[in-house]
């Protein structure tokens, strides 16, 4: 037999009900909604800005200027987003519904925060400091592909919710 009281407890996907309101009714979703795209965008420039210089010797301030840029919004992002963790799932951060998402992004802050160390510290060459940056960009990549990946998983489960919610009431 079809026991359907057990459906309505467990989540169907990345959100409970409660989670969903949570997420909908902060302030922290639309700042993640600017930040992460300004990010992405700063990321697009810097990163021509750094294959410039390594491609020229051209432009190593403005590259530099472009990764500080880019590692402050990093750093703006993480501490808004595990407010947003918060506020939505209870705990600032490695929610289990964005577990995996939360290690790479520490394999990506760990990244450029290496790279400020290095140019503060002058540890590593110009070029040493544009292909540390170049890893730390690649990681952000697949981080935010993982985040694009969970925000397309939230939009299929907001479409699906109307049926799942008639189905549990039939």
């Amino acid at each position: 037999m079809h026991n359907r009281s057990a459906h309505k407890t467990v989540p169907a996907g990345l959100y409970t009900a409660e989670e969903r309101v949570r997420r909908d009714a902060t302030i922290w979703t639309p700042v993640q909604g600017i930040l992460a795209p300004l990010q992405f965008v700063v990321f697009l420039v810097s990163l021509a800005l750094v294959l410039r210089y390594l491609a020229t010797g051209l432009g190593y301030e403005a590259a530099t200027i472009s990764i500080l840029l880019k590692t402050a919004l990093l750093y703006l992002i993480m501490i808004t987003g595990a407010i947003w963790e918060k506020v939505v799932f209870g705990q600032y951060l490695f929610a289990p519904a964005f577990f995996w998402e939360d290690v790479f992004s520490f394999v990506v802050i760990a990244l450029h925060t290496a790279y400020l160390w290095a140019l503060l510290s002058a540890a590593l060459s110009p070029v040493s400091l544009m292909l540390l940056a170049l890893a730390a960009y690649a990681a952000y990549v697949i981080n935010a592909a993982q985040f694009l990946l969970k925000l397309r998983a939230a939009r299929l489960q907001a479409q699906r919710a109307p049926a799942q919610a008639r189905e549990a009431t039939a």
